[in-house]
């Protein structure tokens, strides 16, 4: 963190560099204009595309390299497409409810869930596993559909808490019920590949609402995770 600063009441600036390093969540939403999508994919990279090139000049690179001459297409098309798409609505999973005939009333857990997103203080990885847990309020919910929503909101510029916030509140309302429980484990590169270098450390962020706020479902689902029922994790509950 640079040198602080103080106002004239004595309260504590903050640099862009100190929200950035103190993991920073200004909104459950991702942050977007009002004119987000008024670009064809297209055209956004190839907007991309020319930027990064720029960037790449800026460092001094040589781009007539053939190892290098297709970066900036590539980096485009990776952005849109791939590691950002889940900023884009259309690409929201669809999601079918099946009627709960088998009358399962106890807790279906889905675990190490294994996603790819960015951090959006400095672009680089975040890697890390979604837990999810969830009791049926007479509909259930296909398997592979709460991968594809973590999936879907991993791929975005992230902040964990905002991330695990964002999939337990999308699950609420599909679902119609609060009885859901998302803990993310995560290693951020942010934190392991530059900053203070810590490449052991890693963040764990929890969401429990309904029946799992109640201390004995809580702990059963961490259980289920081979978690100890009292760690320390920055829990973030639905009252």
């Amino acid at each position: 963190m640079s040198n602080p600063s103080y106002s004239f009441d004595n309260t504590l600036l903050l640099t862009d560099d100190d929200y950035g390093d103190d993991h920073l969540m200004t909104s459950l939403e991702t942050p977007m204009r009002p004119d987000a999508f008024e670009l064809s994919d297209e055209a956004k990279m190839a907007n991309i595309e020319h930027h990064f090139r720029e960037i790449m000049l800026t460092l001094g690179l040589d781009l007539t390299d053939d190892s290098l001459r297709g970066t900036p297409k590539r980096v485009a098309k990776m952005y849109v497409q791939e590691i950002f798409s889940g900023l884009n609505p259309k690409n929201k999973p669809k999601i079918a409810l099946f009627e709960n005939k088998y009358a399962y009333r106890e807790m279906l857990v889905e675990k190490d869930i294994t996603f790819y997103s960015n951090c959006e203080h400095h672009f680089v990885p975040i890697i890390g596993k979604a837990h999810i847990a969830y009791i049926a309020n007479g509909s259930v919910i296909g398997l592979s559909k709460l991968n594809r929503v973590v999936q879907y909101f991993a791929k975005r510029p992230q902040v964990q808490e905002r991330l695990t916030m964002q999939i337990a509140n999308h699950l609420c309302a599909i679902l119609g019920t609060d009885d859901v429980a998302v803990v993310v484990d995560a290693h951020h590169l942010c934190v392991s590949s530059r900053g203070v270098q810590d490449v052991n450390s890693s963040t764990i962020t929890a969401y429990y609402g309904g029946a799992f706020l109640k201390e004995a479902r809580k702990n059963e689902f961490l259980q289920y995770l081979n978690l100890p029922a009292k760690s320390k994790v920055s829990e973030i509950i639905q009252s």
